[in-house]
């Protein structure tokens, strides 16, 4: 990856407001269901002003942007990110990891509540989105916690959070293990519209345990964890949901079991929904060959029959959003032996050229995958984003869907670099990144 003499990041709030045209790029926006070649206006407030005939719009004073060969498409929604901060900087800062995902083409990002504190009070909220308000990057949704502390003893306060700004809960990181709690969450979080995301784990069937549970586990002397680990939570929580109502979101689904769960209970009305990880359809469990610190994470990466169940889940919508689990840690966490070191990878700049590989295959067309990075996660958090909508907030991606580059790690935005990615050929740039209308990255060529 280029290093910041090539590219360039800028907050937004330093940027005189403005027109900007566009021009002549192909705009997805699934949304809308449009496509075609076009100029993009936004106008001086950061809205969307309008879609024109590619070529046709007067540029005037306007910023003027060219995207021919390129596509246009709404920013890209994260709705599973670990900013670490409060209480964990080493790692990672909102600032940091606002940087990190505009450079990927993400323009709104949901932070899970695994900080120190940990986000279960109004105050955490508040911090959090002062935090990102004077980074001037990304936008910034909190996650709230189910319980507090990340216990898993007593709910926490769901409705001071929703007051000062959440958009769903979770104790991500953790699962909720009492069934009665989860049940009690899922009843109060309709007061609210709340989505809950849960972390599928049976810490009885994963405790101890590494990487999957497998022929590679077995040969490297490693402990697995089995796939029932991840779907017996998901059988629990989808039948706890048809008993309560609510939304439930399962985050990071990893294994063909689960999908099939998750497909079914959406065919009986469920409101159930689901994201995958880009390294959970790109890598299996061989590539934690070597004791490669890097490869290891929660969910782990499965058997290759698992990777092709999430793609198919991606292809015919069962799974409904593309979603990173950007999760930085400090490099003397993974350098150390392989039981020791922590779970989880940086994702917000590999997202896109990743999700690209899937579109190649022929695994989903464009406006699928655009869809998933995009307005599925939007919806599923109720936010104003994810569409190029006349008079939405104009928060852009433009990428390169064919440029090539490598991969540095040590050239990563985030704060922290612990990617089993390093050095691998990409397909897929962005280029420029708008964030209510304001260029926050730029691609220098």
């Amino acid at each position: 990856m280029s290093s910041d003499k090539s590219s360039r990041c800028e907050r937004g709030s330093e940027r005189s407001a403005r027109k900007t045209v566009i021009s002549k790029g192909r705009v997805v926006d699934p949304a809308s269901d449009f496509d075609e070649i076009a100029d993009l206006l936004v106008d001086e407030d950061g809205l969307i002003e309008a879609l024109l005939p590619g070529g046709s719009a007067e540029i005037g004073d306007a910023e003027f942007i060219d995207a021919a060969g390129q596509i246009v498409a709404p920013g890209f929604v994260d709705m599973h990110v670990h900013l670490r901060e409060p209480g964990q900087e080493y790692k990672e800062t909102i600032a940091s990891g606002a940087k990190s995902a505009v450079s990927g083409g993400v323009t709104s990002l949901a932070c899970m509540a695994n900080t120190d504190p940990v986000n279960d009070s109004a105050a955490v909220t508040r911090y959090i989105i002062e935090k990102a308000q004077e980074a001037g990057l990304a936008n910034v949704f909190p996650i709230g916690a189910v319980s507090v502390g990340l216990r898993g003893e007593r709910m926490a306060e769901f409705g001071e959070m929703y007051e000062a700004g959440i958009v769903a809960v979770s104790d991500d990181g953790m699962p909720v293990a009492d069934s009665a709690l989860m049940r009690r969450a899922l009843e109060y979080s309709r007061m609210f519209s709340l989505p809950i995301i849960a972390h599928e784990e049976d810490c009885g069937l994963c405790q101890g345990a590494v990487m999957n549970e497998g022929a590679t586990s077995l040969r490297l002397g490693l402990k697995g964890m089995p796939s029932a680990g991840e779907s017996v939570m998901v059988a629990r929580d989808i039948e706890l949901l048809r008993a309560a109502g609510g939304k439930l979101h399962i985050a990071h689904i990893s294994c063909a079991e689960a999908v099939e769960m998750v497909r079914v209970a959406k065919r009986q009305g469920l409101a159930v929904t689901a994201e995958a990880a880009p390294h959970h359809f790109t890598l299996d469990e061989r590539a934690v060959e070597g004791y490669n610190t890097n490869a290891k994470m929660k969910p782990p990466l499965r058997s290759p029959r698992d990777v092709e169940a999430v793609c198919e889940g991606l292809a015919d919508g069962t799974i409904d959003a593309i979603a990173t689990d950007h999760a930085p840690h400090h490099r003397d966490e993974k350098a150390c032996e392989f039981d020791c070191a922590a779970f989880g990878i940086v994702g917000l700049e590999t997202m896109l050229p990743l999700s690209l590989e899937l579109l190649r295959k022929g695994v989903f067309p464009l406006s699928r995958m655009i869809d998933a990075m995009s307005s599925a996660p939007a919806r599923i958090l109720g936010l104003d984003r994810g569409s190029l909508a006349v008079g939405r907030p104009a928060d852009i991606v433009v990428f390169d869907p064919d440029a090539e580059w490598t991969l540095i790690a040590s050239e990563l935005h985030s704060k922290s670099k612990n990617t089993p990615f390093d050095n691998w050929t990409m397909r897929g740039r962005v280029t420029r990144t708008l964030v209510g209308g304001r260029s926050v990255w730029e691609q220098q060529v």
